[in-house]
Parts: structure tokens; sequence; C-alpha cells
């Protein structure tokens, strides 16, 4: 029997004190294909990230069964998990274009 996993969307707020570097180049991209893969096993998908200038924050979108669920794929990919929040988007384009009609 195949069961539906409902998906919410998270922001998790990751903090690297040295510094987040990741190279352009096919180290830069296996590292990433590495965690989307890992992700993936558990069900969590990386939409994108945020990056602050001095590369030591990030905020990245995840959608997920769960804050759980972004916690263990955190750990399996040696990444920090500051803070998990549960989101919604707001388009104020939304609102502009039910304002138009």
């Amino acid at each position: 029997m195949h069961r539906e996993v409902a998906m919410a969307r998270f922001m998790v707020e990751r903090t690297f004190p040295d510094g987040l570097e990741i190279p352009q180049s096919d180290k830069g991209a296996q590292a990433c294909l590495s965690v989307v893969g890992t992700n993936a096993e558990l069900g969590v998908t990386w939409v994108h990230s945020y990056v602050t200038d001095d590369h030591k924050k990030t905020f990245c979108i995840y959608d997920a069964p769960s804050p759980d669920a972004i916690r263990q794929a955190a750990k399996l990919n040696q990444l920090p998990a500051d803070k998990i929040t549960a989101v919604r988007v707001l388009d104020p384009y939304f609102y502009l274009a039910s304002e138009a009609r």
C-alpha cells in the first residue's frame, strides 16, 4: 500500500563560524549532490538557500514531512541546524492581482 506523506515548508537557519565555502567546481557540485541525495532518503527536499555576505549564516528553504526529518538529514550531512521554522509563502502580487479584479 502506497501512502502519501504531507510536505510542509520550513526555513532552516544554520551558522558556520568559519564560513561556508562551496567552490563553483566539480567538487562543489558533488558536495551539493551528496546533500540532495542524503536528504531524498528521508523525504527532505532542499529548495534553495540564502547566504549572508560573510558566509557565516545561511537561511535554507526545505520541503519535508517534519522538522525531525530535517534534523536527521542535517546530522547525516554533517550540517548544523540551529533553528527550524515552519513557513508559508506570502506573495504580495497575489494581493495586487486580487485588487485589480
